[in-house]
């Protein structure tokens, strides 16, 4: 049960490999494009096996007026959205979002730190944009790092390089020393992280760590990345009378909405936590992917995200459906 939106067909009017496993779509709504501030993102609808999907994409970039320009990293070994949004050609139409954003950019802070892991340069793209534009006009200095696991993944780079100079660092191959990183940030100093579940983590601690206010920091995931390669797992919910096995290209929250299983979500990237289930039981362990419950929670395995956390073995879940009296 998806929290509502509106929703409108674009046409694919082209699109550009950046590296070997990023590609560059731009989408023409009907309509028009819809204004949009940075950090926003769309939600589209992709075709999986036939079925339905929504996915959330980044917007990236300034605005043309004219197209949506999105970025999607090729996940072959993923939940199959990258693939269904790989294998679509020029003139395809395609159900959009109006923009949506959870990862807006307060303009107050005395200086910035923009952190980037591999495809989670997408939203941070055009706040250092805007950021080093005003810095160059006297507002607030602005540094970014960004990381990847090659160089061949640094996706626009030049872009960056241009708009950044001296004020972006790229770090390849190796972790990102955040706690030196954030030491340097300006008291009252704001950071925004995105990047895969493991460097939000990090970051958190790390910001933490350093005695910093927790609403000083700012991040968004893409929910793709986990301690371990999605497999199937069993998931039963007495509640339902229901025993079902979670393919491994499927996410739990879809495996439930495909058993008659209604839920309440939204993000599906595992940080609004509306999609939370009790764990009444766990015959393995969860692979926690979210950024919405804390380090204790995880720990404690007592509730888990549906839209992107796995399990390795089984577990039994109750769901927040109550019967009418």
């Amino acid at each position: 049960m998806k929290s509502n939106s509106t929703w409108t067909e674009a046409l694919l009017v082209s699109f550009e490999d950046l590296t070997p496993s990023v590609r560059e779509f731009r989408l023409r709504p009907e309509g028009g494009v819809l204004p949009h501030a940075p950090g926003s993102h769309l939600q589209i609808e992709v075709l999986i096996k036939g079925l339905p999907h929504m996915r959330s994409y980044s917007l990236v970039g300034e605005p043309d007026g004219q197209t949506y320009r999105i970025a999607v990293k090729r996940l072959d070994q993923g939940r199959g959205g990258s693939l269904a949004m790989w294998q679509l050609p020029v003139g395809a139409r395609l159900r959009v979002s109006a923009p949506q954003n959870h990862f807006p950019l307060d303009f107050n802070a005395p200086a910035y730190l923009l952190v980037a892991g591999g495809i989670g340069i997408t939203p941070l793209l055009r706040m250092a944009h805007t950021l080093a534009l005003r810095s160059a006009a006297g507002g607030r200095p602005v540094r970014m790092l960004y990381g990847a696991r090659t160089a061949d993944e640094l996706t626009f780079l030049a872009e960056l390089e241009a708009k950044l100079g001296a004020h972006l660092r790229t770090v390849v191959g190796a972790a990102i020393d955040l706690a030196a990183e954030i030491a340097a940030l300006p008291a009252g100093g704001q950071m925004y992280v995105c990047g895969p579940a493991p460097m939000l983590d990090a970051a958190r601690s790390a910001w933490l760590a350093a005695g910093r206010l927790a609403a000083d920091l700012r991040f968004e995931t893409f929910g793709s990345s986990g301690a371990s390669a999605p497999q199937a797992f069993r998931v039963q919910i007495p509640r339902h009378s229901l025993d079902i096995t979670v393919p491994a290209d499927c996410s739990l929250l879809e495996a439930l909405e495909q058993a008659g299983i209604e839920q309440l979500y939204d993000c599906q990237r595992g940080e609004c936590g509306l999609c939370v289930l009790d764990v009444l039981a766990l015959d393995g362990s969860i692979d926690h992917r979210d950024v919405f419950l804390s380090a204790h929670e995880k720990q404690q395995n007592t509730r888990l995200c549906a839209c992107v956390s796995r399990v390795t073995g089984s577990v039994t879940l109750d769901s927040a459906w109550r019967p009418e009296p």
